[in-house]
């Protein structure tokens, strides 16, 4: 399931490979829709041309088995955060913003696992920064996207060891990879209860 209630910009196309020139000016998800079903025709992808509202995103995270974040905004990020740990789904998260990026797996089947509130508070101070306004190194998204993927797959397999409890950070400018340990929050106001 793809939701995006924006069109495709020219903008998008540097860092966004599932678009093309002739995208342009049409919604995301139909475009996406297309190259993924043009890649495999029997992948059934689910379309919503809508910004997905928080009473939402727990009735579409029932339906899947693994979530994968690819937002731009906390907000957004919270929700699915808040979903998953009620409904114990798994959520692979994504971000990077100008040549930094990050990747964890919050594992919320499993009872120790952090949430992503437990590493980013809903009332922590955290600066909201997004590519449109600050711009990111094109490749870098592929390459996170990438491990999502590898991720979700490794989850849905069971196969390997996750990155549950593990924030990987990849510095592009100097090609650093650098791993930390995240630990439950015991106090955390979204998974403290489960």
């Amino acid at each position: 399931m793809l939701a995006d209630s924006d069109q495709v910009d020219l903008t998008n196309l540097q860092r966004q490979i599932l678009y093309r020139t002739d995208s342009v000016g049409n919604a995301k998800v139909d475009a996406a829709r297309s190259a993924l079903q043009t890649l495999n025709p029997e992948v059934d992808v689910t379309a919503l041309k809508e910004r997905v509202g928080a009473k939402d995103v727990e009735a579409l995270v029932a339906r899947a088995y693994v979530v994968l974040d690819c937002s731009d905004n906390f907000p957004t990020r919270h929700a699915l955060n808040r979903a998953c740990v009620k409904l114990a789904k798994p959520l692979v998260s994504g971000a990077a913003i100008r040549f930094e990026a990050q990747l964890m797996v919050f594992d919320l089947r499993r009872d120790d696992a952090p949430c992503y509130a437990c590493l980013f508070p809903e009332d922590g101070e955290v600066e909201e920064v997004q590519c449109s306004a600050m711009g990111v190194f094109a490749p870098l998204t592929g390459v996170i996207g990438a491990m999502q993927a590898a991720e979700a797959i490794k989850l849905v397999a069971a196969a390997g060891e996750s990155l549950s409890g593990r924030l990987v950070m990849f510095d592009a400018k100097s090609a650093d990879w650098r791993s930390v340990r995240v630990k439950r929050d015991t106090s955390c106001k979204v998974c403290s209860t489960r």
